[in-house]
């Protein structure tokens, strides 16, 4: 027995069988972040750097980018000079405070990776079309649990 339960129809539903799930999904996404990365001569840390810069309510600045990537400042340099250079993003001086910079994802990007992205976008749309409204909400309670577990474990100190 590996812990976990069945559903109505035989399937498991335990943590096990969840985690798997998850890592399947996981690698997956993986595989298209890799394949983007290649055609676009990009590292995929730069790739996990667009989609925080793109998903980020406000521009952020490198630093927080730093901090959300753990990466060192020199390697968010790197990332964020490629990524300029590839013409993804744009660093813009405050207005008020020219020591700070905020990261700008811009629409050129975008329309770039909508068009790469555009048949994972049709895939989402399949998937989310097999349920119903109640359903989605219950998904979606769980991919923002999941999503709030991950942080507070981020944010947890490590013991070795």
């Amino acid at each position: 027995m590996n812990g976990d339960t069945e559903g109505g129809d035989g399937e498991e539903l335990g943590l096990q069988a969840f985690a798997a799930r998850l890592r399947r999904m996981t690698a997956e996404f993986n595989r298209i972040a890799h394949e983007f990365a290649n055609e676009h001569g990009l590292h995929t840390t730069d790739v996990q750097a667009l989609i925080m810069i793109y998903d980020a309510p406000t521009p952020i600045t490198p630093s927080r980018l730093r901090d959300e990537l753990n990466i060192t400042s020199g390697a968010v340099t790197a990332c964020l000079d490629r990524l300029e250079r590839a013409g993804h993003i744009r660093r813009v001086r405050d207005a008020h405070d020219r020591r700070v910079v905020h990261l700008h994802y811009l629409a050129t990007a975008q329309e770039f990776a909508a068009a790469f992205f555009r048949p994972l976008g049709r895939s989402t749309g399949n998937a989310l079309a097999r349920f119903n409204p109640d359903e989605l909400r219950t998904v979606a309670a769980f991919l923002d649990a999941m999503n709030e577990e991950l942080a507070v474990l981020r944010s947890a100190p490590r013991s070795r």
